[in-house]
């Protein structure tokens, strides 16, 4: 395995070898936005749910907790306006991390493309300068491909990891707009 590795990297192309590297770096930052993102919005949704909840049975206000909470304490009368402000800055908060997911996803492939392309290019330049057997050809063409893959490869992972983030927004919005609605209803 080490060996195969090896023979890998002494055999590419330096510019395979480097989109290689660029895409290992945006593997690890997708997956920390994600998972950050992911654990932070969970915790979030959660609170949330528990406001709804509890407004829901009865309570005059949303717990302190709720991200609308700090909207209704700073303000001398709950309007619609009050909280429609906090529901944008909910959305803005909510949806950081959805920008380079989804930048990921669609840069990722091109990226990987080009490693290919550069390394059939070098593969076409050896084979011009010897008798160009088989091997040259599938081997070169090989290793580039490499490149290609693991561009489609990061490519997945960061448009999964958007749409499920997306979706845990949408969730946590609509949360905050029934405890918005709730609230008003009452002052009605």
């Amino acid at each position: 395995m080490i060996n195969n590795l090896v023979d890998f990297y002494l055999k590419s192309h330096p510019v395979t070898i480097g989109v290689l590297a660029l895409l290992s770096i945006y593997f690890i930052i997708l997956n920390w936005v994600f998972f950050y993102r992911y654990f932070s919005i969970n915790s979030w949704v959660s609170r949330e749910s528990t406001s709804l909840e509890a407004l829901l049975m009865g309570a005059s206000t949303v717990n302190e907790n709720s991200f609308l909470n700090n909207f209704i304490r700073t303000s001398n009368v709950i309007s619609k306006e009050v909280l429609a402000l906090g529901m944008l800055a909910a959305t803005k908060e909510a949806t950081k991390g959805l920008s380079i997911l989804s930048i990921f996803a669609s840069t990722t492939p091109f990226i990987g493309l080009f490693g290919t392309v550069v390394s059939i290019l070098d593969t076409f330049t050896h084979i011009g300068k010897t008798s160009g057997s088989m091997n040259i050809i599938s081997s070169g063409v090989s290793d580039a491909l490499i490149a290609t893959a693991a561009g489609i490869f990061v490519a997945i992972f960061a448009y999964t990891y958007h749409q499920i983030l997306k979706r845990k927004s949408f969730e946590l919005i609509s949360f905050l707009q029934m405890q918005s609605d709730a609230i008003l209803a009452r002052k009605k």
